[in-house]
């Protein structure tokens, strides 16, 4: 069971060569937040620097430190970071002067009692737009379907949660940057309300760690990875009843056009649809046999009092 929440809010920011503008980011944040009504604490994970990063932050105060010897991704610090908070809130952001970390403690006073809330870029700033706006756009939608929830902002490293929830989510985040995505995911596909607002967003200081291809590629990956973990058969249903019209269309053809004679290609078209029907309701029992026994209640459940 985890430790017992010892202040209001833990920002968790993941570095990693980042000597250039690190100081700014972390006075900006330091100033939004003794400026807030709030404790806090900022844990910097520097996951494997070699320029320099981690001296930045020793001796800085409600500035925590954890390195590790080796670059894992953005995805493990922060999974880092969040299982070694103490705040009751835990926050994440990049420390590349992209998102409005002044506006943490608006953030957070948003979030109230609610389970999580992202903050939505209303632009794009990042490299190769030709190809990472249609990509973010089809992902988007695909998660959007996965989990019957409108998200206007899938990937967005800015938002806050309650870290009781999330770390018991933790052991699913991936390594890469598509932990953003799997922790909107889980949250969702527990019945958890995650929140939406605007936030302006700039182009990143220093080098992008970004690529677009491979990044994205995980992306897809992680959403179909994620919808299988938790509801198979929103995936299995519909690829299965696009096969059986397929199957019914050509064994028809085949009774009419070949004297009630179907083709060897029409039977392995059957036996195509019965493989994936049955693969996913095997898939779906997999998965409803081992869902926790027991989740947190969501922020917006309340007892009434009795009469």
């Amino acid at each position: 069971m985890a430790d017992e929440p010892t202040l209001d809010v833990s920002i968790v920011l993941p570095v990693h060569n980042e000597a250039g503008h690190l100081a700014d980011e972390l006075d900006r944040i330091s100033a939004s937040m003794e400026k807030s009504p709030y404790t806090w604490e900022l844990v910097v994970v520097d996951d494997g620097s070699t320029d320099g990063s981690a001296e930045l932050c020793k001796g800085l105060p409600k500035v925590r430190l954890l390195q590790t010897r080796r670059n894992q991704g953005s995805g493990a610090a922060r999974r880092i970071g969040t299982e070694a908070a103490r705040g009751r809130v835990v926050v994440w952001s990049d420390a590349d002067m992209t998102y409005p970390n002044d506006q943490i403690p608006t953030l957070v006073a948003e979030l109230g009692n609610g389970d999580h809330i992202v903050g939505a870029r209303t632009s794009e700033q990042g490299t190769f737009k030709i190809f990472r706006v249609p990509a973010k756009w089809a992902v988007r939608r695909l998660a959007s379907y996965l989990t019957r929830t409108e998200i206007p902002d899938l990937n967005s490293g800015f938002r806050a949660f309650r870290r009781d929830v999330g770390l018991q989510f933790t052991r699913q985040l991936p390594a890469g940057f598509s932990c953003v995505t799997t922790i909107t995911m889980a949250f969702l596909m527990n019945g958890y309300e995650v929140r939406y607002v605007p936030i302006p967003y700039k182009a990143r200081a220093g080098r992008s760690k970004f690529h677009w291809f491979h990044d994205t590629s995980r992306y897809v990956l992680q959403v179909i990875r994620m919808i299988l973990t938790y509801d198979p058969l929103r995936v299995a249903l519909p690829v299965t009843a696009v096969l059986g019209a397929v199957f019914c269309a050509k064994l028809g053809y085949d009774i009419v056009d070949k004297d009630f004679r179907p083709a060897a290609n029409t039977l392995l078209l059957g036996f195509a649809v019965l493989q994936v029907l049955v693969v996913g309701l095997l898939a779906d029992l997999v998965v409803r046999l081992n869902r926790p026994t027991k989740l947190l209640p969501p922020g917006d459940v309340e007892e009434s009092p009795r009469a």
